[in-house]
């Protein structure tokens, strides 16, 4: 029966950061990645492009519930409801994975090059939920900024969430979406 890599790719990723965290990422090899994951550097690179891919595993996840969250949504939903929906349709996702994500981002806020893939990760993120709302039937310069504002009120809930993780990450989500829209003073 063929193996998933599942394992693998949990090994390395759970290897990476722990390297990172002790030497530094720019001090940190492919290939002392691999081994202190117990795998050979060649299935390290049949898993991850480069050393800075392996910190953003589970993307592909998170876009499809993102998609599938969007394209589910009732008709008729204003785009910003859609988009707190779709976040919220990825908090299990997001709690499971949790403490990975606060190992990752204190790595990432003192990697530059890091940094710059995280910012064009949630770009790209950007553009799928972008798509997923004209795909909807929404205008497009409106899905673009709704796919903004919504990537913006997730990334203030998810931070809000890593100070006190007591709080409801889908309550916070909305919470932030619901603080956009008094931002007109309205």
């Amino acid at each position: 029966m063929p193996r998933d890599g599942s394992k693998a790719r949990a090994r390395l990723r759970a290897a990476a950061l722990d390297l990172y965290r002790e030497r530094g990422y720019d001090e940190t090899t492919t290939a002392q990645i691999a081994a202190r994951a117990e795998v050979s550097e060649r299935t390290y690179f049949r898993h991850f492009a480069d050393k800075r891919e392996v910190l953003f595993d589970g993307e592909a996840e998170l876009r499809a519930i993102l998609v599938d969250a969007v394209a589910a949504a009732p008709d008729g939903l204003p785009p910003l409801h859609v988009m707190v929906r779709a976040f919220s349709a990825a908090v299990p996702l997001i709690v499971a994975n949790r403490r990975v994500a606060e190992q990752r981002a204190e790595v990432i806020a003192v990697t530059p090059a890091l940094q710059e893939r995280a910012y064009a990760k949630t770009a790209g993120l950007t553009d799928v939920l972008e798509e997923a709302l004209a795909a909807r039937g929404t205008a497009r310069p409106t899905a673009r900024l709704a796919a903004q504002v919504g990537m913006a009120a997730f990334e203030r809930a998810s931070r809000a969430w890593a100070g006190d993780p007591d709080v409801d990450l889908s309550a916070l989500i909305a919470q932030a979406a619901d603080e956009v829209l008094t931002l007109g003073g309205t």
